[in-house]
């Protein structure tokens, strides 16, 4: 996400960022390159000149600083600036004394409403919550039916009826109390355009169940035109905050970089992904440190916790070092993985990872081909590789939709990774050679 935005704020600040000393030109073109990233971004012109003046400041107390490192000062000012501007604190959802909750969705058509629908009450089930799905949008073609199909993936109950959307609104949020759920989200109607009737439908569902919180969901390609959307539904509904859609696309970033500053509501969620599950509270400090490239160790420990089976990781972990590390095991790390969502998503949240490697297009048809290969395997032919013969590559390559070179080359890479592993220390032969190195050691002394 933000790739670009992101690459050219580090390209900008490199040429500083190592600097004990910075001279007048120094601060001028950096301050010029932000600038431009910034709006290539689409991100809202006050605010580029609100984030440029306060970085200009710190460029200018950072040049009379006594301090060696006057160019970090400025990336940390960069950093702090985007944090401020996206919002200082994390969004946190009160849950209303006598349940259920009610949020409600607005938002445009296309903005990807429904599926963030099925994503938040997807996030609520997980923190302990019943949550029920309200589909009130009965002027899209499918959209009931799609909630009501989210609704039986992740196990949340859907309510909806052929009548209109304040009766089928106020309705299932009775349903949800008489059923003792405790959270209900409301999806709604969009139009591909702000217009009266849509605002006049807004206003009368929002009169109707009062809700708690009112989220706009954006797509976070919009850029610029995003505010003013926001300031449209903020007008009518009051709106608590914004829920971005599909920052894991070519997302500009003007968007999460301008509707906290120029609207004043806070990005509350954000939709990183394509699964359900890819979908997570809005941390402003985060996403700075990612767009500047610092990586989200954070991010990704809960990520990681959430997602991955710990006793298969440790099970992978102890035969790795045991030397006992087969196709097997690596199957079950590489689905392990992919359930924390995209790779080049996780990448971005290493530290210290080069921009290019960041930005490398990763391909996932690629990694479905790795899988596919693995589990046209016999248990045996997983665990001793070197049974697997001429005859046996082409059954696994037929059962894999692949060819049995593709096999061959896997088998040789899963065999350099083993020999690797070995040289670096890993398994009971490297043991052993250390322990033999350390006795010679000790009889030349």
């Amino acid at each position: 996400m933000f790739e670009s935005l992101g690459g050219r704020l580090e390209g900008a600040l490199s040429r500083i960022r190592g600097k004990s000393r910075l001279t007048q030109a120094d601060v001028d073109e950096t301050l010029a390159e932000i600038r431009r990233a910034l709006l290539e971004a689409d991100v809202n012109l006050a605010v580029v000149d609100s984030i440029a003046e306060r970085v200009a400041v710190a460029a200018v107390g950072a040049m009379a600083s006594p301090s060696l490192t006057p160019g970090q000062q400025v990336v940390k000012a960069v950093h702090d600036e985007l944090i401020r501007v996206m919002g200082q604190e994390t969004f946190r959802i009160r849950y209303a004394p006598v349940p259920p909750t009610v949020v409600l969705l607005a938002g445009l058509q296309g903005s990807g409403k429904t599926t963030a629908a099925g994503k938040l009450a997807l996030h609520f089930k997980n923190a302990g919550r019943l949550p029920m799905l309200v589909a009130a949008d009965l002027q899209r073609p499918g959209a009931v039916l799609q909630l009501q199909v989210l609704g039986k993936q992740i196990g949340v109950p859907v309510f909806s009826e052929a009548t209109d959307p304040v009766q089928v609104a106020s309705r299932g949020v009775a349903e949800a109390r008489r059923l003792g759920r405790d959270v209900v989200v409301v999806d709604t109607a969009g139009r591909l355009a702000i217009d009266e009737p849509l605002m006049a439908e807004m206003g009368a569902i929002n009169a109707a169940i009062e809700p708690d919180y009112r989220f706009l969901v954006i797509d976070a390609m919009i850029g610029q035109d995003s505010v003013e959307i926001a300031r449209r539904f903020d007008a009518e509904l009051a709106i608590s905050g914004v829920i971005l859609t599909k920052l894991d696309g070519d997302a500009r970033g003007g968007a999460a970089l301008s509707v906290k500053e120029v609207v004043g509501k806070s990005i509350a969620f954000a939709s990183v992904g394509e699964k359900l599950e890819d979908f997570e509270p809005f941390y402003p400090d985060r996403m700075a440190s990612r767009i500047l490239g610092m990586g989200d160790v954070l991010s990704l420990i809960e990520r990681a916790e959430s997602s991955m089976d710990q006793d298969v990781a440790k099970r992978g972990a102890d035969r790795l070092k045991e030397g006992k590390f087969d196709l097997e095991d690596f199957l079950d790390q590489l689905r392990q993985v992919r359930r924390m969502g995209p790779l080049k998503g996780v990448l971005s949240m290493l530290p210290g990872v080069p921009k290019e490697l960041r930005n490398q297009e990763i391909d996932e048809g690629e990694i479905d081909r790795v899988e596919a290969i693995i589990s046209s395997m016999t248990p045996v032919e997983r665990r001793n590789p070197a049974v697997i013969d001429f005859s046996r590559r082409s059954r696994i390559a037929v059962g894999s939709g692949t060819s049995p070179t593709d096999v061959q080359a896997l088998l040789k890479k899963f065999r350099e990774m083993n020999k690797l592993m070995r040289q670096i220390g890993v398994g009971p032969k490297s043991a052993t050679r250390k322990r033999a190195t350390s006795g010679r050691k000790r009889r030349k002394r």
